[in-house]
């Protein structure tokens, strides 16, 4: 007997069948292997806003608790575009003074974020490292114990008896 195959919109539709039908919340939540909890879930929505409640639902938030409002990124945008060399820290500094106390301000780090998310943030050049520094001819002995280093921090005396302090 080959496999049935049933999507999850079919299954929804036969449990509010069954529903409709007569049947109890509890022996039908039973034969499709769901929680009471999920089955009154199901045909309340099915009962509010019909076939189309049965598909499935994003689980996307529909807001983020610290997002920036939309106004407060606009404005961040809009005053780098006028003003091309200011930075972050510049960018939130202006804010705080035009919006002072009407929306808290975010940290220079969630401006630049946003500088960077519209492209308005330029890279960093890297440094060129190719003239690495070598070593001096004291740091390449041939074996071990050939270099010896001291490092003096008191008063050394010359031969001709005066005293030379580093």
């Amino acid at each position: 007997m080959p496999w049935r195959e049933t999507s999850v919109m079919e299954e929804r539709l036969r449990f509010v069948a069954r529903l409709l039908e007569g049947e109890g919340m509890s022996e039908v939540c039973r034969a499709f292997g769901i929680s009471r909890k999920t089955g009154y879930k199901i045909f309340n929505r099915y009962k509010d806003d019909g076939l189309e409640a049965l598909t499935d639902r994003s689980r996307r938030p529909v807001r983020y608790a610290n997002q920036l409002p939309d106004p407060v990124e606009a404005m961040i945008v809009r005053l780098r575009q006028e003003k091309p060399y200011w930075g972050a820290r510049k960018i939130r500094e202006l804010l705080v003074k035009r919006l002072a106390g009407d929306v808290r301000i975010s940290a220079k780090s969630t401006v630049h974020a946003v500088l960077d998310r519209h492209g308005l943030v330029s890279q960093a050049r890297k440094r060129n490292r190719a003239n690495k520094a070598v070593g001096t001819q004291l740091s390449a002995a041939p074996g071990p114990n050939d270099l010896w280093c001291a490092d003096f921090k008191g008063e050394f005396k010359l031969g001709n008896g005066n005293t030379v302090t580093p």
